[in-house]
This record gives C-alpha cells, sequence and structure tokens, in this order.
C-alpha cells in the first residue's frame, strides 16, 4: 500500500508522536516506510506540534532512536511559535510549561519572565505532564484572565499517548483558557502556518513548485492531523494506533474520524506504514 502512496504522492507531511515513535521507541516498520520513500526519490518533511525547535525535535529523535535518514525536514509548531512570540509577546513572556521546552528560545531574543512582567503567556503544556492534575492550573488561568495576558498555544494537541499512558498538552490548557473567556493564539496543526512553512521547506527541498494533489498527511490525530489536511486541502492517511482507538477495526475508527471531520479527505487507514 504505501508503496502506490509513495509513487502517487511525491511528498509526505508525517506527524510524529503517535505515527513514528510513541513518546519511549520507534515504530520500526513506519521508520522503514520513510525511509524507502526518500530512497525512491521522495521527499518526508515531519510536521509536529511539538514545541521545541526543529533542533530540538531532531535532537529528541536521535536520543529515542529514530534513524535520521527517514526524513529531510522538521517542521515544529515551536518554530511557528517563535513569530508568535516576537510578534505578540514584546520579547517578555511567562513560559507555562516544562523546562525541556526551553529550547524555543534560542536565537529570538525573547525572554521569561514571571507574571508581573510578562505582555503575553507561552503555552507548551504543563508544567509536569506526568504528575499534574488540570485542576491544579485552575487559579493560574484565572489570574492570567484577569490580567487580560493573551496566551500563544505552541502545542494544540489536547492529549498524546506516552508509552501505555495518556498525557494532557497545551492545547488542554488553551482549551480551559478560552472558556474563561481568555485570548488563544494556536501555533500548530490544525492550523495553516504550519503547513505554509512545511511547503515552503519541501519546495526548497526539491527545487520544484510543489502542489496540493503531491502531498500526502499522514497522522493520527482526529482534530489536528486530519482536520489540519482536510482545512488545507490535501488527502491524508490516517494511522489508526495513536490517539485514535482502534479496538474495534479500521473501518470503524476512520468512520468515526469522519463523523469529527466529514470533510476530510481520507484515503486509506492504517495501524501502520507497512510497506506492501
Amino acid at each position: 500500500m504505501m508503496q502506490s502512496f509513495s509513487e502517487a504522492y511525491p511528498v509526505w507531511f508525517c506527524d510524529i508522536w503517535g505515527v513514528v515513535h510513541n513518546g519511549v521507541a520507534p515504530f520500526p516498520l513506519t521508520v522503514a516506510a520513510l525511509k524507502r520513500h526518500r530512497a525512491g526519490g521522495g521527499t518526508v518533511i515531519l510536521v509536529t506540534n511539538s514545541p521545541r525547535s526543529n533542533l530540538g525535535v531532531e535532537t529528541q529523535l536521535r536520543e529515542i532512536g529514530v534513524d535520521p535518514a527517514s526524513h529531510d525536514r522538521i517542521v515544529t509548531s515551536g518554530d511557528v511559535t517563535q513569530v508568535l512570540m516576537k510578534l505578540h509577546g514584546g520579547g517578555k513572556v511567562f513560559h507555562l510549561g516544562a523546562q525541556r521546552d526551553h529550547s524555543i528560545y534560542e536565537g529570538t531574543g525573547v525572554v521569561r519572565v514571571g507574571l508581573d512582567e510578562a505582555e503575553a503567556v507561552l503555552c507548551t503544556g504543563l508544567f509536569d505532564d506526568l504528575n499534574d492534575r488540570l485542576e491544579d492550573y485552575e487559579p493560574l488561568l484565572d489570574d492570567m484572565k484577569r490580567r487580560g495576558l493573551a496566551m500563544i498555544c505552541a502545542n494544540p494537541d489536547k492529549i498524546v499517548r506516552k508509552g501505555e499512558r495518556i498525557l494532557y498538552c497545551a492545547g488542554m490548557l488553551a482549551e480551559m483558557f478560552a472558556a474563561r473567556g481568555g485570548e488563544v493564539m494556536m501555533a500548530g496543526k490544525p492550523y495553516a502556518p504550519i503547513y505554509d512553512l512545511a511547503l515552503a521547506e519541501a519546495r526548497r527541498i526539491t527545487g520544484r513548485d510543489i502542489e496540493r494533489p503531491d502531498i500526502l498527511a499522514i497522522g493520527d490525530g482526529p482534530e489536528t492531523d486530519i482536520r489540519g489536511a482536510a482545512d488545507y486541502g490535501i488527502d491524508a492517511l490516517l494511522v489508526a494506533e495513536g490517539v485514535t482507538d482502534a479496538s474495534e477495526g479500521l473501518h470503524v475508527a476512520e468512520a468515526e474520524v469522519l463523523k469529527a471531520v466529514p470533510h476530510a479527505r481520507i484515503v486509506a487507514t492504517v495501524h501502520d506504514l507497512a510497506w506492501l
């Protein structure tokens, strides 16, 4: 199956977490398929809602054993966030998220400050996504709303699977803040800016005028990967092993996603990117 998709779509926009790895280890069949697509002349842009910079994500992938030959370039919501920080943060932001995400500030000139000095809040996730509870953040979100601070959400994902655990992401805090009437600016999927950047990179790498029919989006998230592809006008391959539940079969999983995203252009639903 992936062989035919490689022929039909020279450029793949592939999600990372839930497709390339599970937060602990790579998925070997997926990595092998990405490498074969590139070996046959295809281009792979990894498009992720990670709040880190592309260099930070590249380091993370190497640490858990993802072969660098699996992709040409990484585009992150952190890359898009850097632009939003400069435009709306005034150079001073309060960081809501883990210390591991601090690579997002490198080279921006933006500094982390306390809430009293901040001109905006950058949310990359929970301070401690392994142990914190969502209700722990309600007083902070209330305080941010009282101060009239906007939230720049570096990761629109609400949940992610890490091994066998489900963890909350920045998108969940953004939803809670928006429910309070707070202003939220989203950086990653399903919003267009991250796809614009990925498309620009694909054109730069190939030296060709890549168009939307040339692109296949690969992902597991209905509200991020699949909705983002649909809104951007590109076909999608649903990997039903990440946050999408495939326990009742692939056809059922696809039908559930299409209920949520009726304009999605899903060309196939698979367990993994096995090359046939």
